[in-house]
């Protein structure tokens, strides 16, 4: 055992590629100029992890995000994220705040969306609510694009997204996020909110 691995544990690529093997993903190298990343294929929906540094003056921050695009069917928008995590955020796209009655997770999880019942109807899943609970740090959200240096859809495909501080190592919460994903993207489905269409785009 190196020195490193000694102190630090197994690195970011080892565990990664395990999660890969046991959920039948494919981990990718990032090579010198890419990111490395996890890829899984649900359905018709592929299911994307990685990481990603942002840099200010002398310091900076690395996130771990996944992100699926979908073909979103009626225009559905929301944003979920624990209270307290983002608590000076305002209005998230003239995004109503939403409580689905459900008394523990209103009091521990800001809820926003465009559309209030759709929104009810999806957290109204007990799996989607567990595997939320079950991610120690979350923001996941709906979105149409990813921003002025990012990618761009096309009309029709949108983008469920998942973003958090630090680099995720822990294998179960890894595989527990990715549950959360194909739960969400079926419950969508479900409430007539998504097609099951590939996208047919690639991040």
């Amino acid at each position: 055992m190196s020195f490193l691995r000694s102190i630090f544990g197994p690195s970011k690529a080892e565990i990664w590629s395990q999660v890969a093997a046991e959920i039948g993903g494919q981990y990718v190298e990032g090579g010198f100029w890419g990111r490395a990343q996890l890829r899984c294929q649900s359905g018709e929906w592929e299911l994307v992890l990685d990481t990603y540094t942002v840099s200010s003056g002398n310091s900076s921050t690395t996130y771990t995000r996944m992100r699926a695009p979908f073909v979103n069917k009626d225009g559905l928008y929301f944003k979920i994220y624990r209270t307290g995590f983002f608590s000076a955020i305002g209005k998230w796209l003239s995004m109503q705040d939403i409580e689905i009655g459900v008394p523990v997770f209103d009091e521990n999880y800001v809820i926003k969306g465009n559309d209030e019942e759709k929104v009810r109807r999806l957290l109204a899943s007990p799996e989607v609510r567990a595997l939320m609970d079950a991610q120690p740090r979350i923001t996941v959200e709906i979105k149409d694009d990813e921003g002025f240096f990012g990618q761009s859809y096309p009309d029709g495909v949108d983008i469920l997204h998942f973003v958090c501080v630090g680099v995720i190592k822990d294998p179960d919460v890894l595989k527990d996020l990715f549950d959360l994903f194909c739960a969400i993207l079926e419950r969508l489905v479900q409430i007539d909110s998504a097609y099951e269409n590939d996208p047919g785009i690639v991040i």
